[in-house]
């Protein structure tokens, strides 16, 4: 048996298997796939899929959703903690426009408070009707910026001044109206109103009706009640018929009850229809005149019965 048939030695062994080869010839490449996507020394820079939960920053646990910069402090909790949901927004404006909402109504009640039991306020008010129809003026102007433009009504904070100002035309215009009805009416107005609004916003959160749906038909009957509105004050105006003036805001009345209903679910959500969490004045908006136009059709009621 000759000497290549025996294993190499200890000394043999800890030697290049090749001997160096002469010129300058590059180093052969490193094989393998790197621990993190990466390339190592002397591997081409080919890009490699990312390994599984891999941080995309330096200093990012992995599992999370890359950060907008890096240095941005990472959530704490499980992976995809610290992102708000869709339902978590809705809640936040919900309750943004609810607060909003009592502040506009605080208001209003305060000035038919003062505009109904302050004598001298009433009668100055019953004698400037100037006032009146420049409030009226403000209010149409402000209403149609805050419905039809979409820059001014979600641009902060001229989308809150605009909505304060639109609520003092309206308050004025409702304390105004106010004034020339009896006190025990306007107080139970206020109280029927109060008890309407909070059953229709019960319902609307714990219902599975739609009323989303009926965009159409919503459209429709805002059309009828506004006709109908101007051919009565039209024959009101030529001769006063009672019942024509009863059954017209008992119509008024219920129709912006399902405007209410309406404009609620569009604003709770999970719904066909839904608003966005960046249409809060609007939201707002709507509800208030919705509820003061419930208010002074059945101020109309209570009064005309009692007379």
């Amino acid at each position: 048996m000759s000497r290549s048939d025996y294993p190499p030695g200890y000394d043999d062994s800890r030697g290049p298997l090749y001997p160096p080869q002469g010129g300058n010839y590059p180093p052969p490449p490193a094989y393998g796939f790197p621990a993190y996507g990466g390339p190592q020394p002397g591997q081409p820079s080919a890009p490699y899929p990312p390994g599984h939960n891999a941080p995309l920053y330096p200093g990012q646990p992995g599992g999370y959703h890359p950060a907008p910069y890096p240095g941005q402090p990472y959530p704490s909790g499980p992976p995809g903690a610290g992102y708000p949901s869709v339902m978590s927004l809705l809640s936040v404006c919900v309750l943004q426009v609810y607060l909003i909402l009592a502040s506009q109504l605080l208001v209003t009640t305060a000035i038919v408070a003062v505009f109904t039991f302050v004598q001298p306020v009433r009668y100055f008010v019953q004698r400037n009707q100037a006032i009146y129809w420049a409030s009226y003026a403000v209010y149409i102007i402000t209403h149609l910026v805050l419905v039809c433009c979409k820059g001014p009504r979600r641009k902060f904070p001229w989308n809150l001044i605009l909505l304060f100002i639109f609520t003092l035309a309206l308050s004025y215009m409702t304390g105004s109206i106010s004034s020339y009805y009896d006190t025990k009416a306007v107080f139970l107005a206020l109280l029927i109103t109060a008890v309407v609004c909070i059953a229709v916003t019960v319902f609307c959160f714990q219902t599975k009706v739609d009323f989303t749906k009926c965009q159409g038909l919503f459209c429709v009957l805002g059309i009828v009640i506004f006709v109908t509105g101007i051919i009565t004050t039209i024959v009101l105006s030529f001769k006063y018929i009672l019942w024509l003036h009863m059954l017209y805001a008992a119509l008024g009345a219920i129709a912006f009850t399902m405007f209410l209903a309406y404009h609620t679910q569009l604003l709770i959500g999970n719904r066909k229809h839904s608003i966005s969490p960046e249409e809060y004045v609007f939201a707002a908006l709507s509800i208030y005149v919705d509820i003061i136009q419930i208010f002074l059709f059945l101020l109309q009621i209570i009064g005309a019965s009692t007379k």
